[in-house]
């Protein structure tokens, strides 16, 4: 099955939710293809980057946030490993990984033990470059302003959310790939 294919099982109505997720996917696609191109030392799978792009966010149906039109039952911070179920199920499991490590700047377990994460205990950071890549490249656009790309600042401050340990993965890969 292809990416197309894929999010149309999961999105089977042409709805605002379905823009949504097809908007900021393809936002978030062209930044990692376009920090692929500006950094050919890193070899960089840009077929993949672009497919676990498309899908990165393919859980957020289930979860709970109607400012973006999902009306699930999960905690929106949830969405990622949702989503990567959902990918295992389709045999993409290396796209899985990328859904399950894309949160926040990626969720350590101690993190997530200590501010009682309604998510597996288990660590959910970005492993391979790719993972990395797409995690720090999602962090520049928002659900809900679909149309605008953060600053590195604003990026920062929403990372803050979920730690110093994110926020300093984040200044790191900001000096890796911008």
């Amino acid at each position: 099955m292809n990416v197309s294919e894929i999010i149309n099982k999961y999105y089977p109505e042409d709805n605002k939710l379905k823009e949504i997720l097809l908007v900021h996917s393809r936002f978030v696609a062209n930044k990692t293809l376009s920090i692929a191109q500006k950094h050919p030392e890193l070899n960089l799978d840009t077929t993949f980057i672009e497919e676990a792009s498309m899908l990165h966010d393919i859980g957020i149906f289930l979860t709970n946030a109607p400012d973006i039109y999902c009306f699930g039952k999960e905690p929106y911070i949830c969405h990622g490993y949702l989503g990567a179920d959902l990918l295992r199920k389709e045999g993409l499991f290396r796209h899985a990984l990328v859904c399950e490590r894309h949160t926040g700047a990626g969720l350590s377990l101690k993190t997530i033990i200590e501010n009682q994460l309604p998510v597996p205990h288990r660590e959910m950071l970005p492993v391979s470059m790719e993972e990395q890549v797409l995690c720090f490249a999602d962090k520049f656009f928002s659900k809900t302003h679909l149309e605008k790309e953060k600053s590195v600042e604003s990026a920062r401050k929403s990372i803050m959310k979920h730690g110093e340990e994110g926020l300093l993965r984040f200044d790191t890969w900001c000096i890796h790939f911008l």
